[in-house]
Protein backbone atom coordinates (compact mmCIF):
# COMPACT_ATOMS: atom_id res chain seq x y z
CA UNK A 1 0.00 0.00 0.00
CA UNK A 2 1.81 3.52 -0.82
CA UNK A 3 0.30 6.56 1.00
CA UNK A 4 1.61 10.01 -0.99
CA UNK A 5 3.09 12.98 1.01
CA UNK A 6 -0.03 14.78 1.05
CA UNK A 7 -1.58 11.44 2.94
CA UNK A 8 1.04 11.31 5.35
CA UNK A 9 1.55 15.11 5.97
CA UNK A 10 -2.08 14.80 7.11
CA UNK A 11 -1.92 11.90 8.98
CA UNK A 12 0.92 13.65 11.08
CA UNK A 13 -0.78 16.85 11.48
CA UNK A 14 -3.63 14.99 12.57
CA UNK A 15 -1.51 12.49 15.50
CA UNK A 16 0.45 15.55 16.62
CA UNK A 17 -2.18 17.54 16.85
CA UNK A 18 -4.19 14.76 18.73
CA UNK A 19 -1.10 14.23 20.93
CA UNK A 20 -0.91 18.06 21.66
CA UNK A 21 -4.51 18.16 22.68
CA UNK A 22 -3.68 15.39 25.29
CA UNK A 23 -0.66 16.76 26.39
CA UNK A 24 -1.77 20.51 27.19
CA UNK A 25 -4.66 18.68 29.59
CA UNK A 26 -1.72 16.73 32.02
CA UNK A 27 -0.78 20.31 32.49
CA UNK A 28 -1.81 20.82 35.78
CA UNK A 29 -4.29 23.36 36.18
CA UNK A 30 -6.17 25.49 39.36
CA UNK A 31 -8.78 23.00 38.79
CA UNK A 32 -6.52 19.76 38.92
CA UNK A 33 -4.48 21.40 41.78
CA UNK A 34 -7.06 22.80 44.05
CA UNK A 35 -9.33 19.73 46.15
CA UNK A 36 -13.09 19.68 45.22
CA UNK A 37 -15.03 21.01 48.32
CA UNK A 38 -17.05 17.80 48.27
CA UNK A 39 -14.13 15.42 47.37
CA UNK A 40 -13.78 12.57 49.72
CA UNK A 41 -10.69 13.06 51.59
CA UNK A 42 -9.49 9.74 53.05
CA UNK A 43 -6.14 10.63 54.94
CA UNK A 44 -3.74 13.76 54.15
CA UNK A 45 -1.57 13.40 51.50
CA UNK A 46 2.57 13.79 52.47
CA UNK A 47 4.15 16.36 50.93
CA UNK A 48 5.54 15.19 47.97
CA UNK A 49 9.39 15.28 48.54
CA UNK A 50 10.81 13.93 44.45
CA UNK A 51 8.77 15.91 41.99
CA UNK A 52 10.98 16.24 38.63
CA UNK A 53 8.51 17.40 36.47
CA UNK A 54 5.81 18.15 38.06
CA UNK A 55 5.66 21.88 39.57
CA UNK A 56 7.19 22.03 42.98
CA UNK A 57 5.32 23.84 45.05
CA UNK A 58 2.22 21.04 44.66
CA UNK A 59 0.64 19.97 47.41
CA UNK A 60 0.47 16.25 48.30
CA UNK A 61 -3.61 16.48 47.59
CA UNK A 62 -3.05 18.03 44.21
CA UNK A 63 -0.58 15.52 43.07
CA UNK A 64 -2.89 12.32 44.29
CA UNK A 65 -5.62 13.94 42.21
CA UNK A 66 -3.54 14.34 39.47
CA UNK A 67 -1.94 10.61 39.73
CA UNK A 68 -5.35 9.50 40.23
CA UNK A 69 -6.75 11.24 36.88
CA UNK A 70 -3.08 9.46 34.78
CA UNK A 71 -4.47 5.62 36.56
CA UNK A 72 -7.85 6.58 35.06
CA UNK A 73 -6.60 7.71 31.81
CA UNK A 74 -4.26 4.95 31.17
CA UNK A 75 -6.19 2.18 33.04
CA UNK A 76 -3.24 1.09 35.32
CA UNK A 77 -2.91 1.43 39.12
CA UNK A 78 -0.44 3.48 41.59
CA UNK A 79 2.17 0.33 41.37
CA UNK A 80 2.85 0.49 38.07
CA UNK A 81 5.07 3.38 38.41
CA UNK A 82 5.89 3.43 42.00
CA UNK A 83 7.90 0.72 43.96
CA UNK A 84 6.55 -1.18 47.62
CA UNK A 85 8.49 0.22 50.10
CA UNK A 86 10.38 -3.16 51.93
CA UNK A 87 10.19 -2.07 55.26
CA UNK A 88 6.88 0.32 55.74
CA UNK A 89 3.39 -1.82 55.74
CA UNK A 90 -0.26 -1.08 55.82
CA UNK A 91 -2.50 -1.85 58.43
CA UNK A 92 -3.48 -5.10 56.50
CA UNK A 93 0.05 -6.21 56.21
CA UNK A 94 0.81 -4.97 52.44
CA UNK A 95 3.95 -3.14 51.44
CA UNK A 96 3.73 0.71 51.06
CA UNK A 97 4.82 2.59 48.20
CA UNK A 98 7.37 4.29 48.39
CA UNK A 99 6.28 7.60 46.06
CA UNK A 100 9.95 9.30 45.91
CA UNK A 101 11.80 6.22 44.85
CA UNK A 102 13.02 6.12 41.17
CA UNK A 103 13.97 2.59 40.60
CA UNK A 104 11.00 1.46 38.37
CA UNK A 105 11.56 2.43 34.77
CA UNK A 106 7.62 3.00 34.25
CA UNK A 107 8.12 6.10 36.50
CA UNK A 108 10.52 7.87 34.38
CA UNK A 109 8.94 6.95 31.17
CA UNK A 110 5.57 8.65 33.06
CA UNK A 111 8.14 11.54 33.25
CA UNK A 112 9.12 11.33 29.81
CA UNK A 113 5.28 11.33 28.72
CA UNK A 114 4.39 14.29 30.76
CA UNK A 115 6.95 16.76 29.54
CA UNK A 116 6.10 15.57 25.87
CA UNK A 117 2.23 16.01 26.31
CA UNK A 118 3.09 19.41 28.00
CA UNK A 119 5.48 20.42 25.16
CA UNK A 120 3.06 19.34 22.15
CA UNK A 121 0.31 21.83 24.60
CA UNK A 122 2.04 24.37 24.62
CA UNK A 123 4.06 24.77 21.90
CA UNK A 124 2.00 23.41 19.23
CA UNK A 125 -1.73 22.95 19.96
CA UNK A 126 -1.48 26.41 21.72
CA UNK A 127 -0.79 27.84 18.08
CA UNK A 128 -3.53 26.27 16.40
CA UNK A 129 -6.55 28.63 16.23
CA UNK A 130 -9.94 27.05 17.45
CA UNK A 131 -7.27 24.15 18.49
CA UNK A 132 -10.13 22.39 20.95
CA UNK A 133 -9.26 20.50 24.42
CA UNK A 134 -5.48 20.25 24.50
CA UNK A 135 -4.09 16.87 24.64
CA UNK A 136 -4.16 14.10 27.89
CA UNK A 137 -2.51 10.51 28.53
CA UNK A 138 -6.14 9.45 27.76
CA UNK A 139 -5.99 10.94 24.00
CA UNK A 140 -3.85 8.21 23.06
CA UNK A 141 -3.88 5.51 25.65
CA UNK A 142 -7.63 5.51 26.01
CA UNK A 143 -7.69 3.78 29.76
CA UNK A 144 -5.13 1.53 28.12
CA UNK A 145 -1.05 1.11 29.48
CA UNK A 146 -0.41 0.25 26.18
CA UNK A 147 -1.86 2.38 24.16
CA UNK A 148 -4.48 0.87 21.24
CA UNK A 149 -3.09 0.75 17.40
CA UNK A 150 -4.93 2.64 15.39
CA UNK A 151 -6.25 1.44 12.07
CA UNK A 152 -8.20 3.79 9.40
CA UNK A 153 -11.46 2.46 8.61
CA UNK A 154 -11.10 0.73 4.84
CA UNK A 155 -13.69 3.88 3.21
CA UNK A 156 -10.17 5.93 4.07
CA UNK A 157 -7.80 4.02 1.82
CA UNK A 158 -10.31 4.53 -1.49
CA UNK A 159 -6.50 4.37 -4.33
CA UNK A 160 -9.61 5.79 -7.03
CA UNK A 161 -8.80 9.36 -5.80
CA UNK A 162 -6.35 11.84 -6.67
CA UNK A 163 -4.48 12.25 -3.15
CA UNK A 164 -2.05 14.93 -4.59
CA UNK A 165 -4.35 17.71 -3.51
CA UNK A 166 -7.14 18.16 -0.41
CA UNK A 167 -10.60 18.13 -1.70
CA UNK A 168 -12.07 21.02 -2.53
CA UNK A 169 -13.13 23.02 0.59
CA UNK A 170 -11.07 20.55 2.47
CA UNK A 171 -8.43 23.33 4.67
CA UNK A 172 -5.65 22.33 7.07
CA UNK A 173 -6.37 22.01 10.48
CA UNK A 174 -5.46 25.79 12.03
CA UNK A 175 -6.32 27.65 8.39
CA UNK A 176 -9.17 29.52 8.40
Amino acid sequence: MKLSSLSLTRAAVAFLAAFAVAAYAQSPTPADQAPAANAPHHHEEPTPTNLKVLPKDMTGEQVHQLMHKWEAELGTECSTCHAADPVKKTPSGRPMLNYADDSKPEKNTARLMYKMVDDINKNYISTLENAGAPVSCGTCHRGHLDPPIFTPPKEDHDHDHDHSAPPAGDKPAGSR
